[in-house]
């Protein structure tokens, strides 16, 4: 029997050195749960001609859009683990099981981690007439008028949304949500006056800064931006260990092989150090990230509790 449980761990290890060996010997494909444009589909883009280029096959991009990303998370979680299905996974994914009633999948027991790829954080933005300078004075101004103030977002459960409802919980303050389908829509109100601030990108929102006809009080990461450094975060501005970040992750279905899911991790940390790849990300407000596969797991557990807790708080529900 000793000899037989001898002859089968060899046999696994010389397994995961053959899949690490041959991987990939055809073409791979990366899911991308957002449509053409999105954020997801350009990360995708941005990063499959060069795993094509280091591993030697093509990483051809799949729009697997609908349902909040959803459709295409499922797509992957269901699909053979043996490395030719992956998934770019947004951060909208982690509030997925808190927003559905029912999911076909789990974030993070049907995935295998590989990375982080990107990140990128929010502005919180007011129009250039509210009487504020500053995140204080805001929340000041909130609650001398609980119930007064509006915000925009790009969507009920979206990352807008969902940024000031920590925002407003943790400020403790009351205001009125209005929700658009766009911020091409949004920000143009905001200007106007229809809405008084939201939460949205740097590219949705700096050319309109620098015209003055909206004003940025912090952004969301806990660190200030070298693109804008002298706009505070939000957590040295009154609320200590504020932080929302947008990002986006690689992932493979659970079980496939350790060998593969490293061999990826390696590649793509030699990619997100490319200065090509450093410049496109800035020209969108984003940075390349990258992380063990066990970084990158707990990374996903944390903003599962951590939304998790906000949108339960906040009573919100998909639409």
């Amino acid at each position: 029997m000793k000899i037989r449980a001898a002859l089968i761990l060899l046999c696994g290890s010389v397994a995961l050195a053959t899949h690490a060996q041959t991987y990939p010997t055809k073409p791979v494909r990366l899911v991308s749960p957002y449509p053409p444009g999105s954020s997801a589909d350009f990360t995708s883009r941005l990063y499959g001609p060069k795993l094509s280029e280091a591993l030697g096959q093509q990483f051809i991009v799949d729009n697997r859009p609908g349902a909040a990303g959803n459709i295409g998370a499922e797509v992957v979680a269901r699909a053979v683990p043996d490395g030719y299905t992956l998934l770019v996974a947004p951060a909208a994914l982690t509030t997925s099981v808190s927003l559905y009633k029912t999911l076909s999948f789990d974030i993070v027991q049907d995935f295998e981690p590989i990375s982080m790829l990107t990140t990128s954080a929010n502005l919180l933005a007011v129009r250039a007439t509210l009487p504020v300078k500053s995140v204080k004075e805001l929340v000041a101004l909130a609650k001398s008028q609980p119930g007064k103030l509006t915000y925009a977002s790009t969507g009920t459960g979206g990352s807008g949304h969902l940024t000031m409802e920590l925002f407003r919980l943790q400020a403790g303050i009351d205001m009125v949500h209005v929700p658009y389908k766009g911020s091409s829509t949004a920000v143009p109100d905001m200007i106007g006056g229809q809405v008084d601030m939201m939460f949205s990108s740097s590219i949705a929102l700096l050319p309109h800064m620098k015209s003055g006809r909206i004003r940025a009080l912090g952004i969301t990461s806990p660190q200030r931006s070298a693109l804008l450094p002298d706009l505070p975060t939000i957590a040295e501005s009154g609320l200590p260990g504020f932080e929302a970040v947008g990002w986006s992750a690689m992932l493979a279905p659970a079980k496939t092989p350790r060998s593969i899911v490293m061999l990826l991790n390696a590649t793509i940390l030699k990619i997100a150090q490319m200065p090509e790849i450093v410049d496109r990300l800035s020209a969108q407000g984003a940075a390349p990230l990258t992380s063990t596969p066990e970084q990158t797991r707990s990374i996903i557990q944390r903003e599962v509790a951590k939304w998790q807790k906000v949108i339960k708080a906040a009573g919100i529900k998909a639409e």
